[in-house]
């Protein structure tokens, strides 16, 4: 027997923009978290969320910095900003509320969920989220800046390059999965293995399926309409080479676009073997850069 109508409407959940938001937290002096606000219901999986970090008096409308985790697209979580930072006291989101943004650290589909481009698609519909809820929030919607280390930075990279925003933060990503395999250390990377994270997150091993790969990467996503990027790389990097983050920056360049490039002598991947105030000085050179680039007079993004 077909539901009535007036059944089909009752069980039919609210839009995600619609519900509502979780009850507030306090978990650092000067700072309100709403966590695990449901931002997307993606058929067939768990419904994604994110934690929304405030200034507890904000001045006006905030700027946004928009987080996005790593873990190689198969594991992280959104609580996580980077391994050096777990434990940071107050904790880098928290710091940045602090500083006068609001952050919003997303989950996403993992590798194991969905294949790319899942991922984008989600990290695109959290943005459409927060804009749809901008007033209720006081967000300046306008002035947004990306920020993710590893997978979390490649998919930064990504929404920056496809969706109108002010700035983008890209710690240690990988920027071309085409060329990942001949800038690892010999026999590091097998392009025809399917078991490696990039081979998982597109569903198939880089050789086999190149013209996959060149779609997920951000290298040939860049414009002359790209916003400027910050991207910190350590030139010790076992894991995703210094040449990653080159080859991004040259991108950029070429296209006219406006990119600042910075090797990070001595570190490995996510900021191993870094001293701690190294490590400070990564976070507070992106913290300048988004407090640039979101300023008002700054150029923000067309509404």
């Amino acid at each position: 027997m077909p539901l009535s109508p007036e059944l089909v409407d009752l069980l039919t959940p609210p839009a995600p923009d619609r519900l509502p938001l979780p009850p507030a937290a306090h978990p650092a002096p000067d700072v309100r978290l709403l966590r695990g606000a449901v931002y997307s219901t993606p058929g067939n999986t768990r419904p994604l969320e994110l934690d929304l970090w405030l200034p507890e008096q904000p001045p006006g409308r905030l700027p946004v910095i928009v987080c996005i985790h790593g873990g190689a697209w198969r594991t992280g979580t959104r609580t996580d900003m980077g391994p050096r930072m777990r434990g940071w006291r107050p904790g880098p989101f928290a710091r940045l509320a602090q500083a006068g943004f609001a952050v919003a650290s997303l989950d996403y589909r993992l590798s194991g969920e969905a294949l790319y481009p899942a991922q984008l698609d989600d990290v695109t519909a959290g943005l459409a989220w927060l804009n749809a809820r901008a007033a209720e929030l006081g967000l300046d919607t306008r002035r947004i800046v990306t920020w993710g280390e590893s997978a979390g930075a490649h998919l930064a990279a990504l929404l920056a390059l496809t969706a109108p925003v002010s700035g983008c933060v890209a710690w240690y990503g990988p920027t071309n999965l085409t060329t990942l395999p001949a800038q690892a250390p010999p026999g590091a990377y097998d392009p025809a293995d399917p078991r490696t994270p990039e081979a998982l997150l597109i569903g198939a091993a880089i050789a086999d399926a190149p013209d996959r790969a060149r779609a997920a990467s951000p290298v040939a996503h860049v414009t002359a309409d790209a916003p400027p990027f910050l991207i910190l790389h350590g030139t010790e990097d076992a894991a995703i080479p210094l040449a990653q983050g080159e080859e991004l920056a040259a991108a950029l360049r070429d296209a006219g676009a406006d990119v600042d490039f910075q090797p990070v002598p001595g570190a490995d991947h996510a900021w191993a073997g870094l001293p701690d105030e190294e490590v400070e000085r990564c976070f507070d050179i992106s913290l300048s850069f988004a407090r640039v680039h979101t300023t008002p007079g700054h150029s923000p993004i067309s509404s």
